[in-house]
């Protein structure tokens, strides 16, 4: 037993009935966020994980798969503010961290003041993030990482709890910017929109073409949703599944693992490993276990690697992806 679970102890903080407690209230906000967005059960649990953990995602997907309509849906189920940013080829830093404007009082005197931007939100929407110029992309880079923005030599603290969850259209799609590694890194997971089946499309079609549409209500609020957070990274994690973890994440690395050596050109560094053991805990939780499995791994191995690897060029010419080169890692765990 750890020294901080002793302490935890001795403190009389009971986690087996804050973990109870939690999983009554998120299963609460995960149904209120269903009963808005249909046919997406995997796309707002992982959306939920992501948050959970106090990371950032990335939701890709083809346009109309309800991706800014979630993303407003959690802010309001989990009582954050929020504010939505529409990138586009044109958009400025400037538009996104705010500028200092000069302004001169009555008597005269001249004085800059800083005017926030739109990134100063409890949760960000980066609607479309990739049909921005990279320089614009990088502007989130130090939000998103450290919680403050630097404008003019200052820095300015962002909200608390501070995410972001941005939406990216598929590469293939005209006037799009591949997003940079460094900036993916951020992001703990990258969820995939897939289109919906056809009973969650017939419900889509009988309940959103009313003549008023559904709204959703606010479940949890600011506070709750932080305690929810710190319980999380204070969930035990097993010596099989921290094994299991480093284990999958390193085998991803074609210098550490010779099988891959040619198919992988790069894999996922120590931020993956973190973003994993979190991930899992959340989910653990959000299903109202103790503690989490390794079928916690396999299950977000995907999410969690996806987007932090690249195949080599023969390996595409091959016609191999990264999602088959990870569920075949998983499935040595």
């Amino acid at each position: 037993m750890s020294m901080d679970n002793v302490l935890e102890r001795e403190d009389g903080f009971d986690e087996v009935k804050a973990i109870e407690a939690a999983v009554d209230r998120l299963g609460s906000a995960k149904a209120e966020i269903e009963r808005i967005i249909f046919g997406q059960g995997d796309v707002v649990e992982r959306s939920l994980i992501a948050v959970l953990c106090g990371g950032h995602a990335l939701l890709v997907g083809v346009p109309g798969l309800a991706k800014t309509r979630l993303v407003a849906t959690l802010g309001t189920v989990l009582g954050l503010s929020e504010n939505r940013i529409q990138f586009t080829p044109d958009l400025m830093p400037s538009d996104i961290l705010g500028a200092e404007v000069l302004e001169q009082a009555a008597s005269g005197e001249r004085a800059f003041r800083f005017i926030k931007g739109p990134v100063f939100a409890q949760l960000l929407m980066a609607d479309e993030i990739n049909r921005a110029s990279p320089r614009t992309q990088s502007a989130l880079l130090q939000a998103m990482q450290e919680g403050f923005v630097t404008v003019a030599g200052e820095a300015h603290d962002l909200p608390t709890p501070f995410h972001v969850l941005a939406t990216q259209n598929p590469l293939e799609q005209e006037g799009t910017y591949p997003l940079p590694e460094a900036q993916l890194d951020r992001f703990i997971m990258q969820v995939d929109v897939v289109y919906p089946d056809r009973e969650a499309e017939r419900r889509i079609l009988l309940e959103t073409t009313l003549t008023s549409d559904a709204t959703p209500n606010a479940v949890l609020s600011r506070d709750e949703l932080m305690d929810i957070q710190k319980l999380v990274r204070r969930m035990p994690v097993g010596e099989s599944v921290v094994d299991a973890i480093l284990d999958l994440v390193r085998s991803a690395r074609p210098h550490e693992n010779p099988e891959i050596e040619g198919v992988v050109a790069w894999g996922p560094g120590p931020r993956a490993s973190q973003s994993l053991m979190l991930a899992c805990r959340a989910r653990a939780l959000l299903q109202g276990r103790l503690a989490p499995s390794k079928d916690d791994i396999v299950a977000l191995a995907e999410p969690v690697l996806q987007h932090r690897m690249a195949l080599s060029y023969s390996a595409r010419a091959d016609g191999k992806t990264i999602k088959g080169v990870i569920a075949e890692l998983a499935g040595k765990l």
